[in-house]
């Protein structure tokens, strides 16, 4: 009772003073918290139990009081006398110390707290400004128990750089502005009217230090004309303290310390972004740090293991816990939220910073890790490895960042491939990793590909693809352009697909580069294009009209999506929207479709000899491709009509190769029709699956077929058939 009534009284004074004295009654406060320092005797006694916390919250309430009190932008007497008698300073120095324990705790909330609730700028002033500096060497130390209070800190001064963003130049420079003012002998920036303050009472002109906490603590004041050598240059800054903290094992914590990096690099103008880049740790540091995520990884990771963690984010870095657990799953999930997190860096700096960042990254992660796993003898270690680098991929935005890790995986040699070119580049070897012996390296490397089809950069299927197309060598010179599509192919028609799939039900709305025939019904070309995908594959060798789910209006639907996604991204890269004529009299050019076509080729020619899986992923690959529109790739991929030069190849003409292979094997296998819907079935889930005899092939032809109708409709979806209110609909029931 008596402890609780001595505690309402000092409440009382506390409240009672301002009224009196304000200056007076915090100077008392002050004074009460160095007598301590001189009379203690005891230094294990934790800040807590003393009268510190109080003394500080009461010189804050008196500090926040006068400011109420004074015309704006005025300094009262409290504030001129904490700057000029160096207070702060004297703070930091108690809180280096730690003593009382705690005590380091108290000065950050201290620090924090001013800065917070007192409206009058302060961080321009050196004697606040230079604690400040040094107050941030204390922190940035993962697994500090004070990390609650650094967080704390530094989101207040990160608040107050996003008021006035010229003040991240001062604070990161600070120790060439203590310099400077060493040089003037100005102990402060204070204004001229404060000078007429009189340093009478200061508490460090009385006693010298009794107890061994005093002794301890405030011999350990360095003198304010001397600047420390680790300062505003060196490894220790409000940058450094921040990316310590978020490192922190506390999930709050290092979210904070993120978001407030995030915002400092967001606003820095240009002399901070040079600053950043040129004279501080902030590059190396947060590159660092992936790196090291990165090796402690393990080794070998299931390629489904890492897909199983798409979708992480910096904000959420933790591995969904839904999710199977596997050997190294929250090291990779940290990993991942780190790469998000520099990427999300990039995309919000100044451009001075994020260039700088990219390039480090790049350097470090992509260069000097990344490509010799990728390059290495050990297939777990270019499976692992090739997984990886798919799903930075897949979290990449940053236009910077993309910039670099498209440079680093095709290289920066703008002439198109030779077929006699050795693979020298890192795009030529994983070309060559997507034909490897092993189907588990082609298919991951494969899906390397379909994600970088999938990035908003032009150079990607320009390079793979379009500059191997122009001038459009795989036409015969000197021939003609058919009049009509019956002139160069005689084709039966298929009698599941009719007329009435472009009446009604499914609406375009794209406007082809041309036209694929030269007749005027635009509906009838449609229909000769898609009728050519869908005649393809023999009847004996369909079964999905005998299954529903797998009709081609399903394919119709997803292919539009697709496309227009596609559309959207290609629109700001200036495509044209016809071809240009051939010149008949112009001689031929040699031809060469370009490793990575040939390699899709090669394997779509084999087909029917690959497993499931491998064919699935060529043939999602080869889908994307189709789906770009551009003028060539229209011709080279969809159109069936197209007089090719000698010795070239196109996909439909591949898929014909295919057909006449698949037309004699089908000879060879007993009861075809009833093990191919078997096999379908069992693909589909339908019935539990067995080994049966020519699985593969039979597998190969339902991949087939179904990429058929696939690029049936991307065809359809690309050439929509000309005049309005074209629809759709569902083809007849029971047929594809």
């Amino acid at each position: 009772m008596l402890s609780r009534l001595g505690a309402l009284l000092q409440e009382a004074v506390g409240a009672w003073e301002p009224t009196l004295d304000l200056l007076e009654a915090f100077i008392e406060h002050w004074k009460g918290i160095t007598h301590y320092y001189i009379e203690s005797t005891n230094e294990n006694t934790p800040v807590k139990e003393t009268d510190i916390p109080w003394r500080l919250k009461q010189m804050l309430d008196i500090l926040v009081y006068e400011e109420r009190q004074q015309a704006a932008g005025e300094a009262g007497p409290c504030l001129e006398y904490l700057l000029q008698h160096k207070i702060l300073e004297t703070l930091c120095t108690l809180g280096k110390a730690e003593c009382p324990p705690g005590m380091r705790q108290q000065v950050f909330q201290f620090f924090s707290k001013v800065l917070a609730q007192v409206q009058h700028p302060l961080l321009h002033y050196l004697n606040v400004h230079r604690p400040v500096q040094k107050l941030l060497r204390l922190g940035g130390v993962p697994g500090s128990l004070t990390e609650k209070e650094e967080v704390q800190f530094t989101t207040v001064l990160c608040s107050k750089i996003q008021q006035d963003p010229a003040l991240l130049t001062y604070i990161l420079e600070g120790k060439k502005t203590v310099t400077r003012k060493k040089a003037s002998k100005e102990p402060t920036a204070l204004p001229r009217e404060m000078s007429n303050v009189e340093d009478k009472e200061h508490p460090h002109s009385k006693a010298p230090d009794r107890g061994p906490c005093g002794a301890q603590a405030l011999t350990l004041q360095l003198p304010t004309e001397t600047p420390e050598p680790d300062g505003g240059t060196g490894e220790s800054n409000l940058i450094t303290s921040l990316i310590g903290l978020c490192k922190s094992k506390k999930g709050r914590v290092a979210l904070k310390a993120q978001e407030n990096l995030l915002l400092l690099v967001s606003v820095a103008p240009q002399a901070a972004a040079t600053y950043l880049v040129q004279s501080s740790p902030f590059c190396p540091a947060i590159v660092k740090h992936l790196c090291q995520l990165y090796q402690s990884m393990p080794t070998f990771l299931d390629p489904a293991d890492i897909a199983a963690l798409e979708g992480i984010s910096w904000r959420l870095p933790s591995a969904p816990s839904d999710e199977a657990s596997f050997l190294g799953k929250e090291a990779l999930a940290a990993f991942l939220g780190w790469f998000d997190y520099c990427d999300h860096l990039v995309a919000e700096a100044h451009t001075v910073v994020a260039d700088a960042l990219a390039k480090a990254v790049a350097e470090r992660l992509f260069v000097e890790i990344l490509q010799p796993q990728l390059l290495h003898v050990s297939e777990q270690s270019v499976l692992t490895s090739t997984a990886l680098l798919t799903a930075l991929l897949r979290q990449l935005r940053s236009s910077a960042l993309l910039q670099e890790a498209m440079a680093f995986l095709l290289g920066t040699e703008q002439r198109p491939a030779a077929p006699e070119d050795s693979p020298c580049t890192l795009c030529a070897h994983l070309i060559k990793h997507c034909d490897h012996l092993s189907d588990e390296i082609s298919i991951a490397t494969l899906r390397l590909f379909e994600e970088l089809l999938q990035k908003p950069h032009e150079q990607v299927v320009r390079r793979l693809i379009l500059c191997h197309l122009e001038g459009r060598p795989y036409v015969a010179r000197g021939s003609q352009e058919p009049e009509s599509y019956e002139d160069t192919l005689d084709l039966e028609e298929d009698p599941y697909f009719t007329d009435g799939l472009l009446d009604a039900g499914f609406q375009t709305s794209a406007k082809p580069p041309r036209a694929p025939a030269t007749n005027s019904d635009g509906k009838t070309a449609v229909t000769e294009i898609v009728n050519s995908f869908l005649c393809l594959v023999p009847e004996e060798a369909k079964t999905s009209a005998f299954l529903e789910e797998t009709g081609y209006d399903t394919y119709v639907h997803d292919a539009y999506g697709l496309f227009q996604e596609c559309s959207s991204r290609v629109a700001p890269w200036g495509w044209p929207l016809a071809l240009t004529p051939l010149d008949p009299h112009e001689p031929e050019q040699p031809f060469f479709e370009g490793h990575f076509l040939r390699m899709l080729f090669d394997r779509m020619s084999r087909i029917l000899e690959q497993p499931y899986n491998l064919n699935l992923q060529v043939t999602s690959v080869l889908s994307r491709l189709a789906l770009f529109p551009h003028p060539l790739i229209h011709e080279y991929f969809l159109d069936p009509y197209i007089n090719l030069a000698p010795g070239c190849r196109s996909l439909f003409s591949v898929l014909v190769r295919v057909i006449g292979d698949l037309m004699q094997r089908i000879q060879r296998v007993p009861q075809f029709p009833g093990k191919l819907l078997l096999v379908r079935k069992q693909l589909m889930g339908h019935i539990p699956g067995e080994q049966l005899d020519h699985q593969t092939l039979l597998q190969g032809v339902v991949v087939l077929e179904e990429f058929c109708k696939e690029l049936a409709a991307i065809a359809f979806v690309k050439f929509p058939p000309q005049g309005p209110h074209l629809h759709l609909s569902p083809p007849p029931e029971g047929h594809v």
